[in-house]
């Protein structure tokens, strides 16, 4: 029997959606013993502002919730989320979180423009499953926050579609659009390739591989801000440019 290790961080993920499985089953695939992955689930109806500021109430009760339960550190998920509400008011949560709460809070595109500044990436390629006016307002976010979206691959589904989206079809996509958007794209540094529902990870090391740029995903993007938070668990090796470094 493997002995089991007692977690020295607990991660915990708010996600948009009210039914999440392939979180966890890519997380323990990347993530180094003893971390432990905490979930709370909303129910975001679609990719609006206004959907996501419905779900403002049961945000603030599952942050507090999970603040009392020992989360080290609680993560926003859904690039959507973030570009709905846009920098200033995410960055406004961050602050209120931690006042509220004492704990560190974070998001996916806040981790993920934070991991590519570590890199050295200012101009990166953008391949997502979403329509053009949410990759607008991602880029958007992104200039924001000084990384430049100079390349673009997206399949312009809804958030129904991505969900019925078989895992196959979607794993397969992830490589397409990640591989057309820095093809079409040289001057890019690296490939941005967002998506909490994605089956994606697998994604990392192929494009890598053939690009020799590194590739951010929400979950690589927020493990490493929390493992570099945490001051534990980095190099990971194995899995990716981001995790790998120093």
């Amino acid at each position: 029997m493997t002995q089991l290790t007692e977690p020295w961080c607990r991660l915990a993920y708010v996600t948009p959606h009210p039914i999440v499985d392939n979180v966890a089953y890519q997380f323990y695939r990347m993530a180094p013993d003893g971390v432990m992955l905490m979930l709370a689930c909303l129910e975001i109806s679609d990719y609006s502002t206004k959907a996501v500021e419905d779900e403002l109430p049961l945000f603030w009760r599952h942050v507090e919730e999970l603040a009392g339960a020992g989360a080290n550190r609680i993560v926003l998920t859904g690039v959507p989320v973030s570009a709905a509400l846009g920098r200033s008011r995410v960055q406004a949560l961050i602050g209120e979180v931690k006042e509220r709460t004492g704990v560190i809070f974070d998001t996916d595109l806040e981790a993920i423009a934070a991991a590519a500044k570590h890199m050295d990436v200012a101009r990166v390629a953008l391949a997502t499953r979403w329509h053009e006016p949410l990759n607008d307002a991602v880029a958007a976010y992104l200039t924001l926050a000084g990384i430049e979206v100079v390349g673009r691959r997206a399949r312009g589904a809804s958030m129904a579609e991505n969900a019925s989206l078989k895992a196959a079809d979607g794993m397969r996509l992830a490589i397409d659009l990640g591989r057309a958007a820095l093809a079409a794209a040289p001057d890019a540094q690296g490939l941005i390739l967002p998506g909490g529902r994605w089956l994606s990870i697998h994604a990392v090391g192929v494009l890598e591989a053939e690009f020799g740029k590194p590739v951010f995903l929400n979950l690589n993007s927020s493990l490493w801000a929390a493992l570099r938070g945490a001051g534990r668990g980095l190099p990971l090796e194995g899995q990716g440019m981001l995790l790998a470094s120093r």
